[in-house]
């Protein structure tokens, strides 16, 4: 076994170990935590395939960014454990049956003959001046840009759809802006002139 193959089966062990905890502890912290060790591990395969674009942007954009986000939130959140631990048992069977049918299907998967040594081949050493960020995009806005502008309408119209049931949902206690009232302001509704009289001190 070479110095490569002991990289990818640590960094893999990792990330499996990492994905389950994350699923498996109660702990919310914690469980984000362990997925990011997730999103390191992943992006550390992906250097070592020469994907170095989407390894960078894996750790600057989820690691640096949303799970930063995700700590933040449930930090600040009461997150009443003793809640959450309530239906567990409720789903367990539901979650087991799933569960092993996902195993299931990566066993058909990989004892197939679509990732064998010959459909997979090692990649193909580079140049030095070769960029991996130029053929990543050559690729994805040439032969892929009809998926990539599809992928980004739906992305953009869940962002639509998770906004419009955010505003759906009317808290009391809670203020809210109105654009259509904001916009009909006037200047003499919002400021008052106030003249001062100065007394003459005799």
């Amino acid at each position: 076994m070479t110095f490569t193959h002991a990289l990818f089966y640590l960094f893999g062990g990792i990330l499996l170990f990492a994905a389950a905890m994350v699923v498996t502890i109660r702990h919310p912290v914690k469980s984000a935590l362990f997925l990011v060790l997730a999103f390191f591990s992943a992006a550390c395969l992906w250097v070592m395939m020469e994907a170095e674009f989407l390894g960078i942007a894996l750790v600057l954009v989820y690691v640096g960014a949303v799970m930063v986000l995700f700590l933040f939130v449930v930090m600040m959140l009461d997150v009443d454990l003793a809640k959450m631990r309530e239906g567990f048992g409720e789903y367990l069977p539901m979650g087991g049956i799933v569960a092993v049918l996902l195993v299931l299907e990566m066993v058909i998967v990989l004892s197939s003959d679509m990732f064998s040594p010959q459909n997979m081949p090692v990649p193909l050493e580079h140049a030095a001046d070769y960029s991996n960020t130029h053929a990543l995009g050559m690729l994805i806005y040439t032969a892929y840009v009809y998926p990539f502008e599809i992928a980004a309408v739906i992305l953009l119209v869940a962002i639509v759809a998770a906004i419009t049931l955010t505003l759906r949902a009317r808290r009391k206690h809670i203020k809210y802006q109105n654009p259509s009232e904001q916009i009909k302001v006037r200047r003499e509704d919002r400021v008052r002139l106030v003249q001062m009289k100065s007394e003459k001190r005799s």
